[in-house]
């Protein structure tokens, strides 16, 4: 796994970006930010379910006039996550007239393409970043494939059309892409921005581009980059474009903060988005968050589905567990947990496990060994299996993983 330290540092709300710093869990809110109450509870259900830094739409002056309202309401109930404003078209506007606004936010996220056309762009962009200079905020320029500057792509198209060997007009475009934030982040630091208070990302909705377009964009500069597959899509789709997407760019050292762009299914929690993002860089071995439930898929040898519901009720109690836990626990979220269904593998992926239990397959003897660091100690049967099976995680967290002295 390489992890790049070439890039520059960022800090927005205190959190590292760049620089050798793990790379961290962004997120979204999809609520009206004009909606204080809800923009809150979901900033805060967001930051429970362990995204590092927020986004929220600033679109108009009832989210603008919202914005701080929003950040001490945060702090009043202990959720300090670092909120980051997302502009477009009007952002030098509510910026420049909502001061409050501009000061609670710990991060600007700017769009070249949707900043203003022709003259007014360069003087747009110039109050945005200036007001980032006065209230000492970062930024994200971000530019996106559905947003691309249009003036900017057609100086490209034409200069491309005079060529003898012409390149495609895909490829003019992911040129485009990356000439638009690099070309705004130079204009930025002509500015006075300092070159730590820039983040820049590049996103598509395609796999392949991604990839291209950022293995690109990681060799032209040295800013940290915001890692994303933009419209990824619902359910299962958008879960593994964006693994197969970002977990090659991640294995390659490119990329400083992720965000998984699901599009819920109706009535879904949106926290979604912040458990892929974590299972993506946790089973990719570079950070983790969680204890880990391994547990077979189940075959023939399975017929009864108790060892699946015991690996999802063990799944979600480590998970629901793991607030408490990080803050009593050292080391905790790197305990690996079997949760397995009959002898063919069972006791081999438990005892690789700090903690497994083997559960009986169809024809088996009706007990459950389980294992302690490669270790049988205890064999479990009758009702009470999976409770009994969480009294024994709970003891061997208590028994193995440090307190916390500040606890």
């Amino acid at each position: 796994m390489k992890i790049n330290k070439n890039r520059l540092q960022v800090l927005v709300g205190g959190v590292a970006i760049g620089g050798g710093a793990p790379a961290v869990v962004q997120s979204m809110t999809n609520t009206d930010t004009a909606n204080r109450n809800s923009t809150v509870n979901q900033v805060n259900e967001l930051w429970k379910a362990g995204s590092e830094l927020v986004r929220i739409t600033v679109n108009n002056e009832e989210s603008a006039k919202e914005v701080y309202g929003i950040k001490q309401d945060l702090l009043a109930i202990g959720c300090n996550v670092p909120l980051i404003g997302d502009f477009h078209y009007n952002g030098h506007k509510l910026l420049k007239k909502f001061s409050d606004c501009a000061n609670a936010l710990d991060k600007y996220r700017i769009n070249p393409g949707n900043v203003g056309r022709g003259s007014k762009r360069d003087d747009q962009f110039a109050t945005m970043i200036k007001i980032a200079i006065d209230h000492d905020k970062p930024i994200r320029i971000g530019v996106n494939w559905g947003s691309l500057d249009q003036e900017m792509l057609k100086t490209l198209m034409d200069s491309n059309s005079l060529l003898n060997q012409p390149l495609s007009s895909k490829s003019i475009m992911k040129e485009a892409l990356i000439r638009s934030v690099l070309d705004s982040a130079n204009q930025a630091e002509s500015l006075g921005l300092s070159k730590n208070k820039i983040i820049v990302s590049c996103k598509v909705s395609d796999v392949q581009d991604l990839i291209e377009v950022y293995t690109n964009l990681s060799k032209r500069c040295n800013y940290p980059l915001h890692l994303g597959l933009t419209e990824a899509g619902i359910g299962s789709k958008g879960i593994v474009a964006s693994a197969a997407s970002m977990g090659y760019l991640l294995q390659n050292g490119i990329g400083d903060t992720i965000r998984i762009s699901l599009t819920p299914e109706p009535n879904e929690s949106r926290v979604k988005e912040v458990i892929v993002a974590q299972e993506l860089l946790q089973t990719m071995g570079i950070r983790a968050f969680s204890p880990i439930v391994i547990a077979c898929p189940g075959c023939g040898r399975t017929t009864s589905t108790f060892f699946q519901q015991l690996a999802g009720d063990i799944q979600v109690y480590l998970r629901e567990s793991m607030p408490g836990w990080k803050h009593k626990y050292q080391g905790v979220e790197e305990m690996t947990v079997a949760v397995m269904g009959c002898v063919v593998n069972g006791p081999g992926e438990s005892k690789m496990a700090n903690l497994g239990i083997s559960l009986p397959g169809t024809g088996e003897v009706p007990v459950a060994p389980v294992y302690v660091d490669g270790k049988k100690t205890v064999t479990l049967k009758g009702d009470n299996i999976g409770i009994e099976f969480i009294d024994i995680i709970n003891s061997y967290v208590e028994k193995n993983y440090q307190t916390n002295k500040k606890d």
